[in-house]
């Protein structure tokens, strides 16, 4: 009876390894962790891209490089890691050389969380918010792991079972246990590849240490949270006058409740893309830093005196991309200095109102471009304008404003996602697809990257009724 008992168990051990040690489908250990963060900054008199590089682990360290481009002056940043939450700070000095280029430089973070990295210049401080994720079992996990290490228990109940009961039927109690277990357990396996991972901090949730710590104990009150948020007002002062430089500041607010904006996420590689066109069709694209909740600040240096079209293009969490215009008046001031333009030869194959267009800058030397904020390539597109007003003052009223890319091809040098600064290997043709809305002039800027300087390249072309002249 014994040995017939030992059988059985013997058949059930065997049904149980199988089940457990058995390929199974293969499922997501975690939720996702994040990745690297590049992070354009207009710094002072620096343009530079702070790079955050992924958190693998806490306690442990954070890895931050700084991009510094053409005409950055040498210094000493000094930079500070701490949560949002609690205290505590990681401290480090970061020496930019006279070379532009990647300068790196490592801190701690000790916990799962909001977190803010400081970027001191010694004038104005950068607060760029990030979050720290934490390794997250799944509730699938669990349930695969659960299942499984209740089928090795009721195996060795079974097993001693088989030995020691004088009936037989009584082993069938445990080894129906460990079936069901292992059932439990191969159905969460299978069943986590399906099974969409819960809103995450930071994307999509404002971060909390609590949600970035379980971001699945939210789910249960998902049904009733909305995750929607009103368009933002912007206001825009400054102190510059022509001819020296001054701060721009901007002030996001609520459009619903007035309080400060301190929800934007980062929209291709910054947090706010600053446009700001001028009398005489100068360009600028700038990367305010963040200040305080809602507070962006900038340094600009107005040749002439004027109406200036600003437009800032954001993303807010819960609240998508969004374009907000204002005006900036300069007075009249110092000596005006304007700054240089870049030839290169453009191609343009303008189709009426409504139909795609294709724009080809060529940039005169080798393959040497470089990837500037993700992308090979900017083009800024503002109209249709008048031909006989200041461009600051006509682009205020233009119905058309776009911001349209040159995407890079597949080749080496892709990190985290998308291809490193500091690889020059693109070009030197670098073309945009756009559908121009309307008829009329529009003013084109044209904008990439060589030798760590961003070259802005302005461009008019006129657009037809649809199908006039084709």
């Amino acid at each position: 009876m014994k040995t017939r008992g030992f059988r059985v168990a013997v058949i059930v051990l065997s049904c149980a390894f199988a089940a457990v040690f058995l390929p199974v489908p293969a499922s997501a250990d975690s939720a996702p962790t994040g990745g690297d963060l590049h992070i354009a900054q207009t710094l002072g008199d620096r343009d530079l891209t702070v790079v955050i590089r992924r958190v693998d682990g806490v306690p442990g360290p954070l890895p931050v490089e700084v991009v510094t481009h053409a005409g950055t002056a040498p210094g000493t940043l000094g930079l500070r890691a701490f949560p949002v939450e609690g205290d505590g700070n990681s401290t480090a000095s970061l020496v930019l050389g006279v070379l532009p280029g990647s300068y790196p430089a490592t801190l701690s973070v000790d916990r799962p969380g909001p977190w803010e990295l400081a970027i001191d210049d010694g004038r104005e401080v950068a607060r760029i918010p990030f979050v720290v994720p934490a390794r997250v079992v799944p509730p699938w996990e669990k349930a695969a792991y659960g299942g499984f290490v209740a089928a090795g228990l009721f195996l060795l109940v079974a097993l001693v079972t088989a030995l020691r009961a004088r009936r037989t039927w009584l082993t069938l109690v445990p080894g129906a246990g460990v079936v069901a277990a292992v059932a439990v357990g191969i159905t969460a396996a299978v069943l986590s590849a399906s099974t969409p991972p819960p809103p995450q901090p930071g994307p999509q949730l404002d971060p909390t240490g609590a949600d970035v710590a379980d971001p699945y104990a939210i789910v249960s009150s998902l049904s009733t949270m909305d995750f929607s948020r009103p368009p933002v007002n912007l206001v825009v002062t400054s102190d510059a006058v022509a001819g020296a430089s001054g701060e721009v500041e901007l002030a996001f607010t609520d459009g619903s409740t007035g309080r400060g904006v301190d929800d934007l996420l980062v929209h291709d590689n910054a947090f706010v893309h600053l446009v700001i066109i001028g009398p005489s069709g100068e360009l600028w694209h700038l990367h305010p830093v963040r200040v305080a909740a809602g507070r962006y600040r900038v340094r600009l240096n107005p040749p002439e005196p004027g109406e200036y079209a600003v437009a800032a293009e954001i993303a807010r969490r819960g609240g998508g991309v969004q374009l907000v215009r204002a005006r900036l008046d300069v007075r009249p001031g110092g000596r005006s200095v304007f700054p240089a333009t870049v030839q290169a030869e453009v191609r343009t194959t303008v189709a009426g109102a409504g139909s795609p267009s294709t724009i080809t800058a060529h940039f005169t030397g080798p393959a040497d471009l470089q990837p500037w904020l993700g992308m090979l390539g900017h083009l800024i597109a503002v109209g249709p304008l008048p031909g006989d007003a200041d461009l600051g003052t006509a682009a205020l009223a233009a119905p058309v404003w776009a911001h349209a890319h040159a995407m890079f091809p597949a080749t080496p040098g892709a990190v985290g996602g998308q291809p490193d600064e500091t690889v020059a290997a693109y070009g030197p043709d670098v073309s945009f697809t756009y559908t121009f809305p309307l008829p009329g002039r529009y003013r084109l800027w044209i904008q990439a990257e060589r030798g760590y300087a961003v070259l802005t390249v302005p461009v008019t072309v006129e657009v037809l009724q649809k199908g006039a002249g084709e």
